[in-house]
């Protein structure tokens, strides 16, 4: 089994994480982001679990998996071990704009919500109306990066409000500054789509 699990590994490097996954390794979820080049280059510090993304397309974002920007056009639901006492922001960004080679815009935040109390992502304060994964034809693929951040409590954004028909304000975002700015820590949960294309 391990000898067919090191020719998969080097066929798919992310093969590891199921393999570890299944094995029962904890902190797999933290090495996929370190992998893929997520911390410390977009955050300081991995997320310590996974969140749950499924889109109303039907599919679920498993760390790997090639996502065309017509599955993942809708907002999806998010769902992580939220405390119910507690407050979080989410974020869904996009470090590769305009592409990985060259990310001159980076971050794009193509989703953002505070306050959200427990898990309830639509009773929190929507700061950004979510937009779907769209890369530029000719770009290859983008690591969407989806995290969930537990708050020290409520929050006042200052952050311009941003509806889903607007393209203004959404780059050179920093999740890692936004999340200094409030004091939220590391991420608590999340979820690496390294696989829109286009």
């Amino acid at each position: 089994m391990w000898l067919h699990a090191v020719q998969q590994i080097k066929m798919n490097p992310f093969y590891i994480y199921a393999v570890l996954l299944t094995a029962g390794c904890v902190g797999a979820t933290v090495q996929s982001f370190v992998d893929n080049e997520i911390a410390p280059q977009i955050i300081p510090n991995a997320p310590a679990a996974l969140a749950k993304v499924v889109y109303p397309s039907g599919v679920e974002v498993n760390e790997g998996n090639e996502l065309t920007p017509t599955s993942v056009k809708d907002m999806p639901t998010v769902t992580w071990n939220a405390q119910p006492d507690k407050l979080y922001a989410l974020a869904m960004t996009d470090p590769d704009a305009p592409s990985r080679a060259d990310p001159k815009i980076r971050e794009v935040h193509h989703w953002l919500v505070g306050n959200i109390p427990g898990g309830n992502v639509a009773e929190g304060e929507v700061l950004t109306a979510f937009i779907g994964s769209g890369p530029p034809l000719g770009t290859g693929l983008h690591r969407y990066v989806i995290l969930v951040y537990e708050q020290p409590g409520k929050l006042t954004f200052d952050e311009p409000r941003i509806c889903n028909t607007m393209r203004k304000n959404r780059a050179n975002f920093s999740i890692a500054k936004f999340a200094a700015k409030y004091n939220l820590g590391g991420p608590c949960s999340g979820q690496l789509l390294p696989g829109a294309i286009r």
